[in-house]
């Protein structure tokens, strides 16, 4: 009985300190890194002045939608080698999953082609930006789209690369900013679950929501706490998505858990939900890993 009553007010209390819509425009708000594919040689580096103006392009209009951006240099500053050029992918994913101030949601990643074809009166230049959205903690890509010149540019006779690309530096951002606006709406898309006015409005709204994904790890609870503690973060964690065991035993378990709640929120439900249950514990958190460990005492 006396449990039961306990259950009842866990529930109650997480969901008074939860309730009400998610706050998209606060601590809810995906944290977005652009960064720039180069490593193809036939790629523009991110040295150059057609790159800048198209991550400038990029930023502005995932800002101006109500996304917060955040400026590779200045949140990379501290611990990484500045002004690399044709990095890999893997440096790229491995960059923004360790940038942890802020904690980045979602990267951005863009490339930039353009090529040359010369005749004996002109040159003809095309320029293409492939861009995708890639969620940072579970790898699971958002969406992928390309943009294209929509004619052959022309450029000077004899025109060489540094040349081809100051010509065709202001046709590009107009690029950028077709490719900004297609990502805005498959990112918005994803954030407010694919409603109706996806595409008709111009910024998040307050049920905004990217689901985040975290390692949720419990050491240490008998089978019975194991249960009760699952009743808990499917039925009282506002915000719960979906999780799937991905290790299980009699003292240790395992858990992908899906939530639109952020990493705040969640600790204090987990930290809540152990004195409720009457449980000595222990929360930790580290990257995307939650531990919530049970502290045993002798019993004579």
């Amino acid at each position: 009985m006396k449990r039961s009553i306990i259950s009842l007010a866990i529930g109650v209390l997480l969901m008074a300190c939860t309730s009400g819509p998610i706050p998209a425009v606060a601590a809810d708000r995906p944290n977005i890194l652009i960064m720039g594919e180069d490593a193809d040689e036939d790629t523009v580096p991110r040295n150059s002045r057609l790159f800048r103006r198209v991550l400038d392009a990029l930023s502005n209009q995932l800002h101006d939608a109500g996304f917060d951006v955040f400026d590779e240099t200045a949140v990379t500053l501290d611990e990484f080698a500045q002004g690399r050029v044709r990095r890999t992918d893997a440096e790229l994913i491995d960059i923004a999953r360790s940038v942890q101030r802020p904690p980045i949601d979602v990267v951005v990643m863009f490339a930039i082609y353009a090529t040359a074809k010369e005749h004996t009166y002109t040159t003809k230049v095309k320029v293409r930006i492939p861009g995708r959205l890639l969620n940072v903690r579970t790898g699971q890509r958002l969406g992928n789209f390309e943009v294209v010149s929509p004619k052959d540019w022309r450029a000077p006779v004899d025109c060489d690369r540094d040349c081809i690309l100051e010509t065709v530096g202001e046709d590009a951002k107009i690029l950028a900013q077709d490719l900004g606006a297609v990502l805005m709406i498959k990112l918005r898309a994803m954030v407010q679950g694919g409603g109706t006015n996806v595409a008709s409005t111009g910024t998040l709204d307050s049920e905004s929501c990217i689901p985040n994904a975290y390692t949720l790890v419990l050491d240490g609870f008998g089978t019975d706490e194991v249960t009760e503690i699952e009743d808990f973060m499917v039925r009282d964690f506002q915000g719960y998505k979906a999780h799937r065991p991905i290790y299980t035993s009699l003292t240790r378990q395992e858990y992908w858990y899906k939530t639109c709640s952020d990493s705040a929120r969640l600790n204090r439900n987990l930290r809540k939900m152990l004195n409720y249950l009457e449980v000595e514990g222990r929360v930790s958190f580290a990257g995307n890993i939650y531990t919530v460990e049970k502290i045993t005492v002798r019993s004579d």
